[in-house]
């Protein structure tokens, strides 16, 4: 067995042994994995391949420029509450405690610490979450209205929300403090547009953000043409995860799970790649795009890691496509990644950034050290860095090195 298969075999037993205690899940398997995957060819073929970022995000007409921020590593969300008013049946968390406002671990208790924060870092995007934002509109406000005053004039903000406490003062005051974008999950109002009017004329683009589920696929394709006359300029179709806290909602609905680095459903993919064909072929004004797993996992991690080691990184440093820092001399390689925290608790000797005198501290995890390489090693790998291989690797070495260096390419096989 090669070493990519040895990893992925690695993944199913991690999940299995994590989720042992729902026997019932149906994971996906080499009885039925054949036709579902034959099914998703056909619809990647029907809407030309038309795949961003390495292929992992399937799209038809165009995507909002908060997805191109986002999937060029150069976005900050912020959860400024993680408490929700909503009861979706698919939602990952329990999302039932206010918490601070916080970001990649860190908590941002005052506003101008976190608009200081994305300056120094250079974001270009900005979005805050939650939880629901509307919950704690004053706060929500606060936050924009920081990163509007100290950030660059350009920055792209937007807002998450189920709607349910949106109304036309709250989406006015939102636009008037320079709101780009509002993305509503109607998946927690019964796929009701009603407070989609509020924001049409308002806020300058309105994008419906939710799970792909599949048992309401057909539903979602009728609402396509009332969307367009309310001014929705994206739909953004996620693929469900299962999670310990909606383990046994979806596993009532019957879905097919997918072992990959979090468990995810077969038929919610296939419902949103249904969606987007339906759109291409007749014609729907609406950018429609599919935000996998894939795409979430490995673009918005390695943004995140190269965003942080573009700024705190000795200048000379190398920097791969994942977002690792290489260390590479005549016998050894080194992988390492940066991580930022909010104060020296958590160890010794960190290192200091000062930004607009608060002090934040960062350490470098080594997550490869491997010495005494032949000298047949050390062309191997520089044969791998030089040059992006078509073909993963078989050599559990260079296999490490293959995912310390590049973002995976494409939707992974069922």
């Amino acid at each position: 067995m090669n070493a990519f298969y040895q990893w992925l075999n690695a993944l199913v037993n991690k999940n299995k042994s994590d989720f042992a205690e729902w026997s019932e899940i149906n994971w996906v398997n080499p009885y039925n994995s054949e036709n579902f995957q034959k099914h998703r060819d056909l619809l990647l073929k029907k809407i030309d391949n038309s795949i961003l970022f390495k292929e992992t995000k399937p799209y038809y007409n165009h995507i909002s420029e908060g997805c191109k921020i986002c999937g060029l590593g150069k976005w900050s969300c912020l959860f400024i509450t993680n408490k929700c008013n909503a009861k979706c049946f698919y939602c990952p968390a329990p999302q039932n405690i206010d918490e601070v406002p916080s970001t990649q671990g860190m908590d941002f208790e005052n506003p101008t610490d976190y608009a200081n924060y994305v300056c120094y870092f250079d974001f270009d995007g900005v979005s805050f979450s939650g939880g629901e934002p509307l919950l704690y509109f004053e706060r929500t406000l606060k936050y924009l209205q920081k990163v509007r005053k100290i950030c660059k004039t350009d920055i792209y903000t937007w807002m998450y929300t189920n709607g349910i406490l949106a109304d036309k003062v709250n989406l006015n005051m939102l636009a008037s403090e320079g709101l780009n974008e509002i993305r509503f999950d109607i998946g927690a109002t019964g796929f009701n547009l009603d407070k989609i009017k509020y924001a049409q004329g308002i806020i300058p683009n309105i994008t419906i953000e939710i799970p792909a589920i599949p048992e309401e696929k057909d539903k979602l394709i009728r609402l396509l043409p009332e969307m367009e006359k309310l001014g929705v300029t994206n739909l953004n179709l996620h693929q469900l995860r299962l999670t310990h806290h909606n383990a046994a909602n979806l596993i009532n609905k019957g879905y097919t799970i997918v072992n990959v680095e979090k468990p995810i459903v077969l038929e919610s993919e296939l419902a949103a790649l249904e969606i987007i064909e339906y759109a291409n072929a007749n014609s729907i004004n609406i950018g429609i795009n599919y935000c996998s797993f894939f795409f979430k996992h490995r673009f918005q991690k390695a943004g995140f890691r190269k965003q942080i080691a573009d700024m705190l990184a000795p200048k000379e440093a190398m920097i791969t496509q994942n977002g690792y820092i290489r260390e590479l001399d005549s016998n050894s390689i080194t992988y390492k990644a940066l991580k930022l925290y909010q104060d020296n608790s958590h160890q010794m000797n960190l290192k200091t950034v000062d930004i607009h005198g608060k002090q934040y501290y960062y350490d470098e995890k080594i997550v490869l050290n491997r010495k005494d390489l032949t000298q047949s090693d050390i062309q191997q790998i520089n044969q791998l860095i030089k040059k992006e291989p078509n073909e993963i690797p078989n050599d559990p070495l260079l296999f490490n090195i293959w995912q310390l260096e590049y973002i995976e390419k494409g939707l992974r096989n069922y």
